[in-house]
């Protein structure tokens, strides 16, 4: 079953007084419950690939379906909800609210939508991945580690159908970057979440179910295996 669908795919930033092409017609289906890497250098298009699905950004031509519905033109109120629930957010620079404690910067998006259990879903999320003693730290007193960790927690409270991960190691030692992909990937198969992670790296890769290759803003590959 698809969980997600890119459909001829493009999308342009002006650059210097010209029209650069970052994505040029992709096309990709995600499977429900799949590990999917995109890989690709510098300036493949990855990343733009992964906002543009995720609603953060939009195609300047072609669809995105997620669940078989069209997501390509919904307004912010309507993206909002689908951002916060359905899919969950993992970034290099972990994006951590600065003046929030570790605790309630995984609390934020379930209190957002009004979940009573809050609290109690973020201690356990804490405990599972190794800092429930970080909980009342601040951002700023956390390892690199321990900052994307949270971050994971963050993404996954609501239960999200699919999470998508930008570089999520890459701000990492290679100790610690290992280990955090091995948390996602254990997180992952627990919970059955489709994974849509982009990276350049060929370790995270080779632990994927499925991995598509970008350059200059097109599928140049695609394999089972890394």
């Amino acid at each position: 079953m698809t969980i997600l669908e890119a459909r001829n795919v493009t999308k342009s930033y002006p650059i210097a007084g010209r029209k650069i092409h970052v994505l040029d017609d992709v096309s990709l289906a995600v499977a429900k419950g799949e590990f999917l890497v995109v890989k690709g250098e510098s300036g493949s298009g990855k990343s733009t690939l992964l906002t543009t699905l995720s609603g953060l950004d939009r195609p300047d031509r072609g669809r995105v379906f997620f669940e078989g519905t069209d997501i390509t033109d919904l307004d912010e109120d309507a993206l909002a909800p689908l951002r916060n629930a359905a899919f969950g957010f993992v970034f290099q620079a972990f994006h951590l609210v600065p003046s929030l404690t570790a605790l309630e910067n995984v609390m934020f998006p379930a209190e957002l939508k009004g979940d009573r259990d809050a609290r109690a879903k973020a201690e356990a999320l804490l405990e599972r991945v190794g800092i429930g003693g970080r909980a009342g730290s601040y951002p700023h007193q956390l390892s690199g580690g321990e900052k994307q960790r949270c971050a994971i927690c963050r993404a996954l409270i609501n239960g999200p159908r699919l999470v998508f991960a930008d570089e999520p190691t890459g701000n990492l030692d290679s100790v610690n970057g290992s280990a955090i992909l091995k948390l996602l990937l254990q997180l992952q198969r627990e919970r059955q979440t489709t994974l849509l992670l982009v990276t350049h790296s060929e370790e995270i890769a080779r632990s994927a179910d499925r991995v598509v290759t970008l350059k200059d803003g097109r599928i140049v590959g695609e394999s089972p295996h890394g």
